[in-house]
């Protein structure tokens, strides 16, 4: 097949996003080769100031966080607090097919920016805005983060243990501003294809809160129908009523999650087979367990004896050994380990990208994968205004 430009090639997108709802929406048009400039304050934009930093000491340049949301981007420093910076960011507009705009309603004011008006005075232009709480409402002007909008939004107290003397925990990796961002990403390239069949853009208004609020799972579902409240779990889809736990220790120390179908034959006889294997089968061999009233009335039974099984194994043998048999068992990994990960290694999911003034650096790679053009190139992240002079506007500040 002929390779082809990415489709987003040719685009040219303005960014001024301080938070990763709206960073990661723009790292993922760069991937689909969308030129993305993204305009700085003069002491750039949060994720330089926010670490882990390579070579462990705080600098602006060597933010890991900074490096990974702006991979590809140029950077450009504009003052929007003074007029001179607002010109500077209208003559970039005058240039955009997008502007991405991921800071809240207040700051927007104080940057002297109106969204309903640019989208009407540049019709041709994609306005896309991933907020807090979105543009209008009473809480469009509410300071937020990644975890008030996980709280806020019914998603943080269906997370945590069974012991509800203890108080929910939150999920890791910013879980509610990339729910955001995928979001945003779709509404943005749906109001691309919209300004192909008509030529205008128009203001996409994505709201982090409601993004979050439609990640709950069964929680709306459940009190929506039979209005029965779900209640948080180890490790475990919340639901009304306490489910068998999932989660088993093994040999070596590791865990393993088996999802156990009492309910499917072919499950529970497959997981016999492979307790029998080891002679493990013991009394879950007897054929009243063949029934599934049975099963179920004696289920203590039944995971006492999986903590056994799974305590005489590792969990690398566990997971390939539950696999190969049909079984939905997965070892629990640790970010760390997934750098040697046989499937992502196989896949090139990691990529070396230059770094410039410390060398090569990995990091994940684009989670696109296209059969009519290439992936895009990873290219590092600017330095702070390292594009300020191509970009033909002198020295903001």
């Amino acid at each position: 097949m002929t390779e082809t430009n990415p489709p987003l090639h040719g685009i040219t997108v303005v960014e001024l996003a301080d938070d990763p709802s709206g960073e990661l929406v723009g790292l993922h048009l760069v991937r689909l080769g969308a030129r993305v400039v993204k305009v700085e304050p003069p002491t750039g934009t949060a994720a330089r100031h926010v670490g882990p930093w390579a070579g462990g000491s705080p600098d602006a340049e060597r933010s890991l966080a900074h490096w990974y949301y702006n991979a590809g981007k140029e950077s450009t420093v504009a003052d929007l607090s003074h007029p001179a910076g607002q010109i500077a960011l209208a003559a970039l507009l005058d240039n955009a097919d997008v502007f991405l705009c991921g800071i809240a309603p207040s700051a927007q004011r104080g940057a002297g920016i109106d969204l309903a008006v640019l989208s009407e005075q540049r019709p041709g232009l994609v306005v896309a805005a991933v907020t807090p709480f979105g543009l209008t409402g009473p809480w469009a002007d509410r300071a937020s983060s990644d975890l008030v909008s996980l709280a806020t939004s019914g998603l943080l107290i269906t997370s945590g243990y069974d012991d509800h003397s203890i108080p929910p925990i939150r999920p890791g990796g910013d879980q509610a501003l990339h729910s955001a961002a995928s979001f945003g990403l779709i509404a943005l390239m749906l109001a691309l294809v919209e300004r192909e069949r008509s030529g205008r853009g128009g203001l996409v208004d994505v709201s982090v809160h409601e993004s979050a609020g439609v990640t709950v799972e069964l929680a709306n579902p459940y009190w929506f129908y039979p209005k029965a409240i779900v209640q948080r779990q180890t490790c475990r889809h919340a639901q009304p009523v306490p489910t068998a736990p999932a989660l088993f220790r093994c040999g070596d120390g590791s865990y393993v999650y088996f999802a156990l179908i009492l309910s499917d034959p072919k499950v529970w006889s497959a997981l016999l087979k492979w307790l029998d294997s080891y002679g493990f089968a013991l009394d879950l061999a007897d054929p009243a367990y063949s029934d599934l009233a049975f099963r179920q009335a004696n289920f203590v039974n039944v995971q006492d004896r999986l903590e056994g099984f799974f305590g005489m194994l590792d969990g690398q043998r566990a997971y390939h050994e539950g696999q190969a048999r049909g079984l939905a068992i997965g070892v629990l990994n640790a970010p760390e380990d997934l750098l040697d990960d046989e499937h992502l290694s196989e896949r090139g999911f990691f990529v070396d990208q230059p770094q410039p003034g410390f060398g090569s650096v990995r990091r994940p790679g684009s989670v696109f994968r296209f059969s009519s053009f290439p992936n895009v190139a990873p290219a590092p992240a600017p330095l702070l205004g390292e594009h300020q002079q191509s970009l033909g506007l002198g020295t903001q500040g």
